[in-house]
């Protein structure tokens, strides 16, 4: 469970998983802050959730895309709440193509919104972390990121993630001694982005249990790698993939 003071920062939490992340949290007990990217989803539907569960959110429109963008969501947060105790990054876009079809275009919309926007988060949280002595960030791979499992048609994608999860785990060694994880969590078989646990439970797929997975399954691996408790899991990658060996998103 969380201090009653703890604040949450979820990217990305206007849908789909993330907004799923961010309801779990905030029935933890965590104070939430999210991202939405303003020319995408609008934010509605996530505050509508957030306060039925009790806590009154604070959303910021940013494209984490953007240089920049995330380091300014992050100081708004911080202004509002006045800190930054957990951050769970999110967001990233995921491109579906062979190689012979896509472009440095591509390649560049796959590192800016996945890794560069990994990377500017940390500079961003990182100060007052030190400074409170106590942090945890949860970043998101592919499944098989940490490993490079490789996969047809996602070689920009599984670039990227592969990079995210080398980031975020040499990162977990040098921040540790301050009292901050670093862990990611890579998903895999997770059909359909609002299926609750028991709808994911009809839903037939080739990983070991034979189900899909659901929101609630990687929403409670992120409640677990936030907690207090959780200080001494750190730089771990955790698969959330019901046992699934291959590539997957």
């Amino acid at each position: 469970m969380a201090d009653e003071s703890r604040v949450a920062l979820v990217l990305g939490a206007a849908r789909g998983l993330a907004r799923g992340i961010a309801l779990k949290l905030a029935q933890s007990g965590y104070r939430i802050a999210f991202t939405y990217r303003p020319a995408g989803t609008p934010p509605a539907q996530t505050e509508q959730a957030l306060r039925a569960a009790g806590v009154d959110p604070f959303s910021v429109g940013a494209d984490g895309a953007v240089r920049g963008e995330t380091l300014r969501a992050v100081r708004d947060v911080e202004h509002h709440f006045g800190r930054v105790d957990v951050l769970v990054h999110a967001v990233g876009p995921i491109v579906v193509k062979r190689f012979a079809r896509l472009t440095m275009d591509d390649y560049r919309e796959m590192i800016d919104a996945n890794l560069s926007s990994a990377v500017e988060a940390a500079f961003a949280v990182l100060p007052g972390m030190r400074e409170r002595r106590f942090g945890r960030l949860i970043y998101f791979g592919m499944n098989g990121s940490h490993v490079t499992l490789p996969a047809r048609g996602m070689t920009l994608y599984a670039a990227a993630k592969a990079g995210v999860a080398a980031f975020a785990r040499s990162l977990a060694l040098e921040e540790a001694a301050a009292g901050i994880t670093v862990n990611v969590i890579e998903p895999g078989d997770i059909r359909e982005k609002d299926l609750s646990r028991a709808e994911a439970l009809t839903v037939p797929a080739h990983n070991p249990t034979g189900h899909a997975g659901s929101w609630e399954d990687i929403a409670y691996a992120v409640r677990f790698l936030a907690a207090d408790e959780a200080s001494f899991i750190n730089g771990v990658a955790l698969g959330v993939n019901g046992g699934l060996a291959e590539a997957h998103e």
